[in-house]
């Protein structure tokens, strides 16, 4: 609870500071900025993908649905499909093991980048991808829960841990 108290009384601060000296960076919204902070719980620094942030950002909280690819409702790769339209201009294949085998490249849990997509099985299937997030980073990544819709959780976590599949760059 601290650590959150803190994240938002800095972003604040820097919202504030940013845009009561007009301070721009290349179109940069720092207001904008400040909320996907916030809205993540991820400190969002000036050579982060800040069009990934954003978007990702806007999803929090949409509930999961089946078959979804709106804010509406969503499930997972309907997710990652929708971001990595709006901020990287890509299409993907609509399922998470579609997305791992013919959208991208297999890459290391150690060697991943913001942007990259995270996939994991169900446990009963343990070579197909049955959930994809993206990374964002610092070992976060989004993606659409079944049971809390879509939020930011951190490979660190047990169930994560548990059932990683492969990490992946989009070609």
């Amino acid at each position: 609870m601290r650590k959150n108290s803190l994240l938002l009384f800095f972003s604040l601060l820097l919202t504030f500071l940013l845009s009561s000296c007009r301070t721009s960076l290349s179109g940069v919204n720092y207001q904008e900025l400040a909320k996907a902070s916030v809205r993540l719980g991820i400190d969002i620094e000036r050579k982060d993908n800040h069009a990934l942030y954003i978007e990702a950002s806007h999803w929090i909280g949409t509930p999961y649905r089946s078959g979804g690819n709106t804010r509406q409702g969503t499930d997972c790769s309907g997710l990652t499909s929708q971001i990595y339209r709006k901020v990287y201009k890509q299409s993907l294949h609509r399922s998470a093991d579609e997305q791992r085998t013919l959208d991208c490249k297999k890459k290391k849990k150690g060697n991943l980048r913001e942007g990259d997509l995270v996939f994991f099985h169900n446990g009963n299937r343990k070579r197909r991808a049955s959930h994809v997030g993206i990374y964002l980073k610092d070992g976060h990544f989004i993606h659409a829960s079944t049971s809390r819709g879509v939020i930011v959780s951190h490979l660190n976590e047990s169930y994560y841990r548990k059932h990683w599949l492969s990490g992946g760059r989009v070609r």
